[in-house]
């Protein structure tokens, strides 16, 4: 039998088991707590952050060039890379609504900052420019153009001439629907995206004078989105979401 001391001695050590399982226990449930509102707080973080791109007011469309009725799409950009802002308008033409797409890209894309660096500096423009036949393959793109106007400098060249070659192209092509940047904020304030989207909407206004049956019937601007520029992008943010009309079209961008 136990002595008394000895019972007492087995009590208090079965009571600070017990309340070390009890810890335990607790500790447990508290990191299953902690855990669970990471999660929760991880996920209305990104649901946030995705709502900052999002525009309410914005009709969802499963197609632009749908939505129009354009069997014929043209994109006019400044560099390489700017196609890939409209990768679900490009995809989707083609593949609903079997639309013809092409892309003139009016630079190289020679004065890009690279980050991180994979080339020389002087080859940058001929790796972009492969990148962009590479680009426009994989979209499905029926024909691409790439001019040889500066990059940084589209704003130095001939406007007039610019956009005489433009339209000249637009005859040949005669697409339903013309593809550019907003002309007042370019999407990122570039002073060669302005340029060029000023110039696809001159070249557009001239060909309905000279010939309105076989001119484009719409222009669709891409737009930044405005929340996120407002309060992401700093100053240059502001300025872009302040020199946009509020978007009449959203879709997906198929990335």
């Amino acid at each position: 039998m136990l002595q008394f001391s000895q019972l007492l001695n087995f009590l208090s050590r079965a009571a600070e088991a017990n309340t070390d399982a009890v810890k335990m226990m607790m500790k447990k449930k508290f990191l299953a707590g902690s855990l669970a509102a990471i999660v929760a707080a991880l996920f209305a973080g990104i649901w946030w952050l995705d709502a900052q791109f999002e525009e309410p007011d914005a009709v969802i469309a499963k197609s632009i060039a749908g939505e129009l009725g354009a069997k014929s799409v043209l994109a006019i950009f400044a560099h390489p890379d700017d196609e890939q802002l409209v990768t679900g308008l490009l995809i989707r033409a083609r593949e609903r609504d079997g639309a013809i797409t092409r892309i003139i890209t009016a630079t190289k894309g020679e004065a890009g900052t690279q980050l991180p660096q994979v080339a020389r500096q002087e080859e940058l423009g001929v790796i972009r420019h492969a990148e962009l036949l590479k680009n426009g393959y994989a979209l499905g793109v029926k024909e691409q153009l790439v001019w040889d106007y500066p990059d940084g400098g589209v704003a130095d060249v001939d406007f007039e001439g610019y956009v005489t070659r433009l339209e000249n192209q637009i005859a040949i092509w005669k697409p339903d629907l013309i593809v550019t940047f907003w002309p007042e904020s370019g999407f990122s304030d570039h002073a060669d995206h302005k340029v060029v989207s000023k110039a696809a909407v001159e070249a557009v206004r001239r060909h309905r004078e000279s010939n309105p049956e076989g001119a484009p019937n719409a222009i669709a601007f891409i737009l930044a989105p405005r929340r996120m520029m407002s309060r992401f992008a700093g100053d240059t943010g502001k300025i872009i979401a302040a020199n946009q009309p509020a978007p009449s079209y959203a879709m997906p961008g198929e990335g």
